[in-house]
């Protein structure tokens, strides 16, 4: 049986694809925050959603959940998926420190903790996919958006290292980012009613940026799709 770890989700695009994935009959680590949305989540996928509480910008509680999928995957899961992420939004005159931090522990050095953990198993193996999901921010810059941007960048950049060293191993490396999407992370931001952001309602739903992920990981073994770039159409 196939296994696959996806981070950030108990909800928005880390959900849809985790849900598509046990739809193909692979056991689904599934990696959050938040006990309550993640149980509510991971409940009607039955045996192959694994529920895992975890805040993976906490080293301890990464490790430990590191060590329970190893212990289930021989080592390694088949794929891992880097989706969680926070989206804090200031110029840099009023950008704290700590707010920077955060965004950076969150986007860049969480995904690197899980990357650095399952990589060595994954090569020993000569199989595995890993997918990093970014942003149109990995690219384009916009005011207000420096420890974002930042953090994006970081990640693709970290992205194209790893592919280049993995090259020629069977492990696959992708980078999917997507346009604007109507998750949660919005709540706060309200862009409806501010000046210069999309509308929700032209923004990619969840489901449509899933699809796409999974084609990502269900395509053929010998094909590696460097970097998928997504918008609404």
């Amino acid at each position: 049986m196939q296994t696959a770890v996806v981070t950030g989700a108990s909800r928005g695009i880390g959900r849809c694809i985790a849900e598509l994935l046990v739809r193909d009959g692979i056991r689904v680590y599934m990696l959050a925050r938040g006990e309550a949305d993640l149980q509510h989540a991971a409940l009607p996928m039955g045996d192959l959603g694994r529920p895992i509480v975890c805040d993976v910008t906490n080293p301890d509680l990464v490790e430990r959940a590191v060590y329970h999928i190893a212990q289930e995957t021989q080592g390694a899961p088949d794929i891992l998926i880097n989706n969680a992420g926070i989206f804090p939004l200031s110029p840099l005159h009023t950008l704290s420190a700590e707010e920077l931090q955060q965004t950076l522990s969150t986007n860049v050095v969480a995904p690197f903790r899980l990357v650095r953990a399952f990589l060595p198993r994954m090569k020993q193996r000569g199989s595995g996919h890993i997918v990093t999901i970014g942003s149109v921010a990995d690219r384009a810059i916009f005011a207000g958006n420096g420890a974002y941007a930042a953090s994006k960048h970081a990640q693709r950049a970290m992205h194209e290292v790893l592919r280049q060293e993995v090259l020629g191993s069977g492990i696959r490396a992708s980078l999917v980012s997507p346009g604007p999407t109507n998750t949660n992370i919005w709540d706060d931001i309200d862009p409806d009613n501010r000046e210069g952001f999309p509308a929700r309602s032209t923004m990619l739903t969840p489901g449509a940026v899933a699809a796409a992920i999974h084609w990502v990981v269900k395509s053929p073994a010998e094909l590696n799709v460097d970097e998928l770039r997504l918008s609404r159409a």
